[in-house]
């Protein structure tokens, strides 16, 4: 059976970050940091690190099936020209903890960035943490110079879409 994929893209100027900003100072308020994977190093033990995080926020992901092997999502989410680590938001708790991520490939050549995917521990979540995190990979990819930011979903991943809308996502074709 064939799914009907929702397609997403928001337009990187009319994006109103000064309305999400609260997410992020409310999550920092809270005790939870952001940083990027550029920041952390980008080293193997990072990068193993936010594949146990991808995989585990991912199993919520309707009918996503197995995750990739480590040598695949290595091939997959660094070995590929639209890989950036300053894309790659880590939200942390204040003992350190990994608890959110929010991965943006650039693909500049077809002018448009993407979320590979928006994660947050299920214990974590309800906090705003995913908004947050989105916000600033939205900043990360004006910044690269991308004009638009596209996404896809699962059409029974209701809670990523309606988070998306909030932002301003609107359907593509």
């Amino acid at each position: 059976m064939s799914v009907d994929w929702v397609r997403l893209e928001l337009t990187v100027r009319t994006f109103d970050s000064a309305r999400f900003t609260r997410y992020v100072d409310r999550c920092r308020a809270a005790g939870f940091s952001f940083t990027t994977l550029a920041r952390l190093g980008d080293a193997e033990d990072e990068r193993r690190r936010l594949y146990d995080l991808n995989k585990e926020c991912s199993a919520d992901i309707p009918e996503r099936g197995a995750f990739h092997s480590y040598d695949a999502y290595t091939r997959l989410r660094f070995a590929t020209p639209s890989y950036d680590p300053a894309g790659i938001i880590v939200a942390r708790d204040e003992d350190g903890t990994w608890i959110g991520m929010a991965a943006t490939s650039l693909h500049l050549a077809d002018g448009f960035a993407f979320n590979e995917m928006t994660g947050v521990r299920a214990s974590y979540r309800g906090r705003g943490i995913s908004l947050a995190m989105k916000t600033l990979g939205i900043a990360f990819a004006d910044h690269r110079g991308a004009p638009v930011i596209r996404t896809m979903h699962h059409p029974a991943n209701t809670a990523a879409i309606a988070m998306n809308r909030t932002l301003g996502y609107v359907d593509r074709p």
